[in-house]
Order: structure tokens, then sequence, then C-alpha cells
């Protein structure tokens, strides 16, 4: 039994990274591995006092560890896929982002919640940031700008919270106008729409690696969040039904390969996010299975498409087409991964998905259950047969690789796979680790028909849909851009109108002040530091909160 916290092991992982050169770097893998096992051998600290406030840094109840487990494996598979990566801060960055996930997956209490939320938000920022690609900058600027706001929010409710309640204890909250602040900043990081463009603007500028973090970290962190803190929150069925709906639609209309596979996570975060509202055993098993699952499936399918950006330079599925020829085993990998999101047995997300559904018959929820089932075409047409067909069949556009992909690349992309079918074929074995003892049997005649049903359902909707579905160089609209049209009209607005004003009016003083907004309003401060913002976001916020409490 150890008290280490496996976060260590990823700090000094980030400490490698930057310090060993590129052609030895597979030695930094034994501080990923050396993570894992330290999780198995984690003991719980119990509670500290630091400061007046009672902690529990470390908390490894079955809620806890099994979300703490994938995270590690992730971890894993992600650092053997990225040892190629040429900029070395974007993998330390990685490993610091793993770290704070591990912190989150543990954590006891609220402020240590909040701790490591925040050191998971920076660092996964610096992840997009450091994508290398032409919109990676402003893409990681708006993610940690939004994040920050996230976080202010969390940190709101933290505090009120600890005061009326005079405990720091993660545990499950009744939802108040204390508690609606902690559930707004899960919810965020959630991607629960309208809040959820950051993760369609930010992810496809990742690298190919940075990318496979990206996917499998941060809304799985706030799954977590909300299975220890809210579950049963009834509202969060319909959240959660209306983001499976949302994501599906979306992941249908997208012609780049990365930004549709994030409108399929904000699909299948949706399952979860259900599962949580309904708060029973099964549900709460289901949610943490597919949370489990998904990290799994979907790193497999981001290190598919990011091997395919790799070797090719293209992104869109309009550039693509005929690469199975030149990319045989990626095309196979893909499709193990398009098969398990697509609950397609006997892959992994067949026993996970199919328990969240379970979940909502048994709650007499038939409108649920058959909204959840529609989501599931969506999500087959899109991820199961759009994106293959028009990457690797369809019209041969003459793209080929450029250069070979790297052996850790495959061996990533292998592992990931091995898992996906692993868990599909043994799933008595995967449900020991959930934290509720509830038997489930997902190989039953009536989940294997209606299986089937859907297979045959996604091929017909795909192939009365196939002319419409891919080969229009276009880019989806969504609510992204709602955000940034805001941000610049305040920005036109304070620079016509407010600096003007301040301008002609003002005395020397006056034009001190002036100088600030107009620093503030000036079309580069979308690069200046977050903290300036956060601060504005974080006052306006409180302020409200004050205002709240004197009207009640």
């Amino acid at each position: 039994m150890t008290l280490l916290h496996p976060a260590f092991a990823y700090i000094l992982a980030a400490v490698a990274m930057l310090v060993i050169p590129q052609r030895l770097r597979w030695i930094a893998l034994i501080f990923p591995i050396a993570a894992l096992a330290m999780l198995e051998g984690l003991q719980a600290s119990g509670t500290v006092e630091v400061a007046g406030l009672v902690l529990e840094p470390v908390r490894n109840d079955a809620l806890a560890m099994c979300f703490a487990r994938i995270f590690s494996i992730m971890g894993i598979i992600g650092t053997v896929y990225g040892l190629q990566e040429e900029n070395r801060a974007a993998l330390a960055a990685a490993m610091i982002y793993v770290a704070g996930a591990l912190i989150v997956a543990l954590a006891g209490d609220l402020w240590t919640l909040f701790v490591g939320w925040e050191v998971k938000a920076i660092a996964s920022g610096f992840v997009v940031l450091l994508g290398g690609r032409e919109r990676s900058f402003r893409a990681g600027f708006r993610y940690l700008l939004i994040h920050t706001v996230g976080g202010g929010c969390l940190a709101i409710g933290i505090s009120l919270v600890s005061v009326e309640a005079g405990s720091l204890s993660f545990d499950v909250m009744q939802l108040d106008a204390s508690t609606a602040w902690i559930l707004a900043g899960f919810a965020l990081s959630a991607g629960v729409p309208p809040l959820h463009g950051w993760i369609t603007e930010s992810y496809p500028e990742g690298s190919p690696a940075g990318s496979v973090f990206l996917c499998a970290f941060t809304t799985k962190a706030a799954v977590y969040a909300l299975l220890r803190g809210f579950p049963g929150t009834e509202m969060l069925i319909w959240v959660g039904v209306g983001m499976a709906l949302y994501g599906a639609v979306f992941g249908i209309l997208e012609n780049d390969i990365r930004r549709l596979l994030a409108y399929s996570i904000i699909s299948q975060i949706g399952y979860m996010v259900c599962a949580v509202g309904m708060g029973t055993d099964l549900s709460i098993n289901g949610a943490s299975a597919h949370a489990f699952c998904h990290i799994l499936y979907k790193g497999l399918l981001f290190m598919a498409t990011g091997a395919v950006i790799y070797a090719t330079g293209r992104s869109k599925l309009s550039e693509l087409g005929g690469l199975w020829r030149t990319m045989p085993w990626t095309f196979g990998f893909y499709m193990i991964g398009a098969v398990s999101i697509s609950a397609v047995p006997p892959f992994n997300g067949f026993v996970s998905k199919s328990m969240i559904v379970s979940a909502a018959e048994h709650e007499h929820l038939g409108s649920v259950e058959l909204l959840l089932t529609v989501a599931s075409v969506g999500t087959w047409v899109h991820t199961g047969l759009k994106l293959p067909w028009f990457a690797f069949f369809g019209k041969d556009r003459g793209v080929r690789p450029s250069r070979p992909l790297p052996w850790n690349m495959m061996v990533g992309m292998g592992a990931g796979a091995a898992l996906c079918i692993g868990i599909g074929v043994l799933p008595q074995v995967f449900y020991a680790i959930l934290p509720n003892d509830e038997p489930y049997h997902p190989y039953t005649w009536h989940h294997l028909i209606t299986g089937l049903q859907l297979l045959i359902g996604a091929a017909i909707v795909f192939v009365l849909l196939l002319k419409r579905l891919g080969g229009e160089p276009t880019e989806t609209r969504d609510t992204h851009e709602l955000f940034a049209a805001t941000g610049r009209a305040g920005v036109g607005f304070a620079r016509n109108v407010v600096v003007p004003t301040f301008e002609a009016a003002a005395s020397a003083r006056d034009r001190t002040v002036a100088g600030v907004v107009a620093w503030a309003a000036d079309p580069h401060a979308r690069r200046a530091p977050v903290g300036f913002w956060v601060l504005i976001a974080v006052a306006a916020l409180a302020g409200l909160v004050l205002a709240m409490r004197q009207l009640g």
C-alpha cells in the first residue's frame, strides 16, 4: 500500500518529456506505467487539516478507482502513441493534463477537486495552444478563457457550499442556488449545449497526439464529477437526451474528420449525463462503464484519424478517399473503434451503452429509451459509415501517405483496439470494477435483435442520404460562432463608442482609464492574459451571487 499520489508520476513524466532526447523518449513510459501500479496499491489518505480546512486528498472507493484506472490506462496508450511528437512542451503539457485528471478522480473534498480541475484545464489548454495548426493558438486561447470562467463558477459554488454546509466533503449535493454554480462548472466541462462549442473548435486543432489526450479526459472528468455530486438530478435526463441527439445530427453534417468525432463526443456524453439524471444503481454503473469504454474507443478513433492526418496532411472528407489500399491497418483499427462506439456486439460499446438504455427501460422511460436508440442510429451513420466510406473508400482523389506511420502509433492503436474487443468479449470481468453490485447481462436476445435493427436502419439511412453526406468542402456553423460574434461586437462597441466617449470628456486621469479600456478593446486583446478577462467574469458572477442572496 502507498500514500504517494499517482499524479506525481505524471509530473515526473512531464519533466522527462522535456529533457530526454526524442530517440530515447520511450524510457519516459516508465512513469505512466508506474502511475497505474501506484494506483492499484493506493491507500486512502484520510482527512488532513490545511489552513483550517479539512481536506481528503485521496479517496479510493469503487467510483473513484473506476475513473482513475481508465485515466491511467489511457495515459499509457496516449503516451505510446505520442512518442514521435516533435513538440516537447506539448507532450509535457499532456502529462500534466493526465495528472490533473487523476487528482480530480481521487479527490475526496471540493478544494482538492478544484485544484485538479484547474491543473487539468490549464494543461489541456496548452495542449491545444501547442497543436501546431493554423488555428491552434486562437482555439487554445478561447479554450483557456471558457474553462477559466467555468473554474470561476466552480470556485464560487465551492465557497458558498463550504460556508453554508461547514464542510468541503465532495459527496451527493442537493441542487439549490449555491450548488447550481458547481453544476454549471461541471456542465461546461461536460460540453452541454449550447456550452459545447469549445469541444468542436479546439479538439481538431491539437496535434495528432494532443487530440488523443484531449478527447479522453476533460469531458469524462466532468461525467465523474456529475456522478459524484448530482446523481438523480432529473433535469439531467433530458439534458443528456438532447446532447445525444444534437451531437448525432451535427456529426452527420460535418466534413472535418476530427470535428465529426468531436460531435460524437457530445452525443456519447449525452448518454452518460442522461444516466446520471436517472440516478439508479444500474444507470450509475452504465454511465461509469460507458465513460470507461468511451475513452478507449474514442481514443482509438482519434488515433486512427490522427494517423491519416499525420500521413497525408489532410483532414477533410472532401479531400480524402481510397486510403484503404495504402493504410489498411489504420482502416482496420478505425473500424474497431467505429463498431465499438456504435454499440455493435461483441465490442465494448455494446456492453456499456446497452446498460444505459436498459436503465431507462427499467425506469419506464419509454421516450428516453426510444430517443437514445435514435441517437445510436446517427452515431453509426456518421462514425461507422460516413467517415470510413468517404475517407477510405468512395471517390479516390489521389491522396496518398507522404510518410510512413511510426511503430509507436501502430502500437497505440493496437492496444486500444485490443481493449475494445477484450471488454466486449469478457463483460463480466469488466463489470466487476464498476461502482455498484448490480447484475447485468448484455448478451440477451432482446439486446442482440435491437442491435441488429440499429445496423439495418442506419444502413438504410446512409444509402438514402449518400449523395448528400460527403464530398462538400463545408464547415459546420455552430454555437461557438455566436460566442465569437458576441465578442467581436463587444470589442467593436468598446472601440467605437466607449473609448471615444472617454477621450472626449476625460481629464488626464480619465484618459489613463480610457487607455486601459482602449487596450482591452483592441482586436489584439484577444491575446491578452487570460487572468484579465477571468477577473471581470468572476467579479460579475460574484456580484450576481451577492445580489441573489440579498434578494433572498
